[in-house]
C-alpha cells in the first residue's frame, strides 16, 4: 500500500496537478489581498490576477512537457539497446533456421539452427543463396504470401520467409525456414495411397466374334489374364462385373508409372488375334483421377469411359480436376453391325421430339453436304411428328445455296422461313424447345454456340470422336466414330421411325451427297452400315447422278486446288504438307483447302496430308490419312482441333503461318515418337 502511495505521489499526474493546485490557492489569495489594499477596481484586479495565474500554468505545462521528453530520451536510450540485444539474441538461439543475405544472395551470417538443418560443420559463409535453395533470394523476397514459399533442400521441404532491413546504408535480406518436411511426406503419403477407379471394357469383340464365335471364351480369357497381370503388378483389385467389363481399383502412386509407359497394357492387348482375323482386340479404359468419395470416383470413371467409347475406342481417358486427357487411340475403329442402338435411338428421339413446342435443328460452322443433309433428315422427322421445325444455318453460304436449289421443288421448303439465323433463332426458345445438333459435338464449332448455353433440352448425333465433355448433358448423346458420317446415322434413324416413302427424293438425294462427300465415293470408311444405310437411301428415290452435280467444282476452287498440290513439302518421308500464307483468299477456298489435302493423299508414300490456308486473320487446317495415322489426335494438340480417325480440322487464330506450321510439326513429331 505504502509502495503504490508513493508511486502515486511520484507521478508526474500527480505534481501536476499538486502545482497547478498550489497556483490556483496562492492567486486566489493575491485576489483577496488586492482586493481589500488596491485602490483599483475588482474588475481590473481580477484580470490581471487572472492573466498572472494563465502565464504561470501554460509556463508550468511547458516546463513539464520539456521534462517529459527529456524522460523519453532517457528511456529509449536505455529500450532500444536492450531490445536490439534480445533480438539479437533470439535469432542466435531461435530453434527456426535463420539465413541472411546481401542483395545478390551472399550469406553473411546464419545461426545454429540452419547449420543444424544442414547436417554439416562445413561453413556456409560466402555461399550464395541459390546453390542449396535452387531458387534466388529475389524470388523469396519477391513473394508476398504471408507464411512464405515452399523450397526443397537439404532432402527436405521448408516453407521460406524473407524481411529485408537496412543497416546504415547496406540493405540485407533475412530469411527464416519452417521445416515442413514430414507434414510433405504425409501429405505425399496420403495422396499416394488414395484410391483411384477405373472401368475397362473391350471394344470389339462383338465384332470380332461373328465369323469365329467358337474362338470367344479363348480369346476372352486372354484378355482377363493379361489385365488380372496389370493389376497384380501394381497391387490392385480387379473384377469382371459383366461380360468383358472389368473395374479396377489401384493406388493413386502407380498411376505416373501408367503414364510414363503409355498405358502400354493397350498395345499389350492389341497383339491378341482372334482365329484367322486380321483386326486386333482392343480395349477402353476409363479412370477417375479425382478428389471424392468412391461414389463420385465410380461416376467419373463411367464418363470417363463413355468419354473413350465415343472417341472410338482403344484409349485411355482419365477424368482430372480440370478436365480429361487422353492416350492411346491408334487403332482405327471397327464399324458396328448390328442396329439396336440406331432402332432405341430412333424410338427415343421421336418420343423427344413430340413432346416438344418446338424443334430448332443446328449443324458446325461452314456446312458441307454431310452436316446440311443431316439436318434436312432431321427435320423430316420432326415434321412427321407434327411439331414445328427450323434449321439455324448460314444461308449465305455457297453449299447451301446449291443444295437449296435442289429443296426448292418440295413444298415444306419453298417458304425459307424454315431456316433461319441464330438471332432469329434465339427468339424463338421457348421452355420446352428441343434443340437437335448434328455433325458436330465440340461447341466451338457449332453454327450459334450460344443456343446450347440457353437450350435444356439438348439431343447430339455425331460421327466425329468426342473431344471434351458437355456442359448440358444431352438427353440423348448418339456420338458413332465408327459411321463414315452423319447423314449414315441420321438414314438409319429414319428407316426406324419413318413409314416408307415419307422421305422426299431430294431429301434423299442430299443425304446421299452427305454419305458420298465423307466416304470419298466410297473408297474411305465404309461398312455394311454404310451400305445399307445407301440402299435405304435408294429405296427412298435417291440417284447417284443428282447426287454426284452436288460435287462440281467451280473453276477458281479447281484453280486454288491446284496451287495447293502444286506446293508441297514431304515431312517425315510419309507427311505431305501444303500451306498458303496469301492475303487474297477468301472463305469459300475452305473447300479447296478439303478437296487439296484429299488430293494430296494420292501421292506415293504418302499416308497422311495437311493443307493450310490463311483466311483473314486465321489459319485453316484440313487433315486426311489413309488409316495409320491418327490425324485426329495431332490436331486436337492445336487449339480447338478435331475430327476423326481418317479426317480432322481446326481453325488456328493470333498466328503466323511459320509459328503454325512449327507447331503442326511438332504435333506431328510428338504423335510418331509415341507410336
Amino acid at each position: 500500500m505504502r509502495k503504490k502511495l508513493k508511486e502515486l505521489i511520484t507521478s508526474t499526474t500527480f505534481v501536476r496537478g499538486a502545482v497547478n493546485a498550489a497556483l490556483a490557492l496562492a492567486f486566489m489569495a493575491l485576489y483577496g489581498f488586492l482586493c481589500r489594499y488596491s485602490s483599483a477596481s475588482p474588475v481590473w484586479t481580477g484580470l490581471l490576477v487572472g492573466g498572472m495565474y494563465l502565464a504561470l500554468t501554460l509556463l508550468s505545462a511547458i516546463m513539464f512537457r520539456y521534462l517529459g521528453m527529456r524522460v523519453s530520451l532517457s528511456l529509449d536510450s536505455e529500450i532500444k539497446p536492450m531490445l536490439g540485444n534480445i533480438t539479437l539474441d533470439l535469432i542466435i538461439k531461435l530453434w527456426m533456421p535463420v539465413v541472411i543475405c546481401d542483395d545478390t544472395g551472399k550469406i553473411v551470417w546464419y545461426n545454429k539452427a540452419f547449420s543444424n538443418l544442414a547436417g554439416t560443420k562445413e561453413s556456409f559463409y560466402g555461399y550464395n543463396f541459390e546453390q542449396f535453395a535452387d531458387l534466388p533470394i529475389s524470388v523469396v523476397m519477391a513473394d508476398e504470401s504471408p507464411d512464405g514459399i515452399d523450397i526443397a533442400a537439404f532432402d527436405g521441404y521448408y516453407r521460406v520467409k524473407g524481411y529485408r532491413f537496412s543497416t546504415g546504408t547496406k540493405s540485407y535480406n533475412l530469411t527464416v525456414w519452417n521445416d515442413r518436411t514430414e507434414l510433405s511426406r504425409a501429405v505425399k503419403k496420403l495422396s499416394d495411397e488414395e484410391t483411384l477407379v477405373a472401368y475397362i471394357m473391350i471394344d470389339n469383340f462383338d465384332e470380332l466374334m461373328q465369323f469365329v464365335s467358337d474362338k470367344y471364351r479363348s480369346s476372352s480369357a486372354e484378355v482377363g489374364a493379361i489385365l488380372a497381370r496389370w493389376a497384380q503388378s501394381v497391387g490392385g483389385v480387379l473384377k469382371e462385373y459383366e461380360r468383358d467389363k472389368y473395374i479396377f481399383i489401384f493406388e493413386s502412386r502407380f498411376m505416373q508409372q501408367f503414364i510414363e509407359n503409355k498405358f502400354d497394357i493397350l498395345d499389350e492387348i492389341r497383339e491378341i488375334r482372334v482365329g484367322e482375323s486380321s483386326l486386333p482386340v482392343t480395349v477402353s479404359i476409363g479412370i477417375a483421377q479425382i478428389s471424392g468419395t468412391l461414389a463420385d470416383k465410380e461416376r467419373a470413371a463411367h464418363a470417363a469411359l463413355d468419354m473413350a467409347l465415343q472417341r472410338g475406342g482403344d484409349q485411355v481417358v482419365v477424368k482430372t480436376e480440370t478436365g480429361m486427357d487422353f492416350y492411346g487411340g491408334r487403332t482405327k475403329t471397327v464399324q458396328r453391325r448390328t442396329k439396336v442402338r440406331a432402332r432405341v435411338v430412333a424410338n427415343e428421339l421421336a418420343a423427344q421430339i413430340s413432346k416438344s413446342s418446338r424443334v430448332l435443328i443446328m449443324c458446325h460452322r461452314n456446312p458441307d453436304f454431310d452436316s446440311i443433309g443431316a439436318c434436312i433428315g432431321v427435320a423430316r422427322l420432326a415434321m412427321m411428328c407434327g411439331v414445328k421445325v427450323n434449321i439455324v444455318m448460314n444461308t449465305s453460304h455457297p453449299n447451301f445455296v446449291r443444295c437449296y436449289d435442289r429443296l426448292r421443288t418440295v413444298p415444306e421448303y419453298r417458304d425459307s422461313s424454315l431456316f433461319m439465323s441464330a438471332a432469329e433463332a434465339q427468339d424463338a426458345v421457348t421452355p420446352s424447345t428441343l434443340l437437335i445438333i448434328v455433325d458436330v459435338n465440340n461447341r466451338a464449332q457449332y453454327e450459334a454456340p450460344e443456343l446450347a448455353d440457353i437450350i435444356p433440352n439438348i439431343v447430339i448425333i455425331d460421327h466425329h470422336r468426342k473431344t471434351a465433355e458437355f456442359a448440358t448433358q444431352p438427353v440423348i448423346s448418339y456420338i458413332e466414330p465408327s459411321a463414315s458420317s452423319a447423314c449414315e446415322l441420321v438414314a438409319e434413324i429414319l428407316e426406324q421411325a419413318l413409314p416408307p416413302g415419307m422421305l422426299h427424293k431430294e431429301e434423299a438425294d442430299l443425304l446421299y451427297s452427305g454419305i458420298l462427300l465423307d466416304t470419298k465415293q466410297f473408297t474411305r470408311n465404309t461398312g455394311v452400315r454404310t451400305f445399307s444405310a445407301v440402299l435405304y437411301l435408294r429405296g427412298e428415290g435417291a440417284s447417284p447422278a443428282d447426287a454426284q452435280t452436288l460435287f462440281k467444282t467451280e473453276l477458281r476452287t479447281f484453280m486454288k486446288e491446284a496451287k495447293f498440290v502444286s506446293d508441297v513439302v514431304i515431312y517425315r518421308s510419309i507427311i505431305a504438307i501444303a500451306a498458303d500464307d496469301s492475303p487474297d483468299n477468301t472463305p469459300a477456298d475452305r473447300i479447296a483447302v478439303a478437296k487439296a489435302a484429299d488430293k494430296l493423299l494420292s501421292i506415293d508414300g504418302v499416308v497422311a496430308s495437311f493443307v493450310l490456308c490463311r483466311i483473314g486473320d486465321t489459319i485453316q487446317i484440313s487433315a486426311r490419312s489413309q488409316g495409320s495415322i491418327n490425324v485426329q489426335i495431332i490436331l486436337e494438340k492445336l487449339e480447338g482441333g478435331g475430327g476423326h480417325y481418317e479426317s480432322a480440322a481446326t481453325v488456328v487464330t493470333g498466328a503466323t503461318m511459320s509459328e503454325t506450321l512449327t507447331r503442326l510439326k511438332q504435333a506431328i513429331d510428338e504423335y510418331l515418337s509415341s507410336q
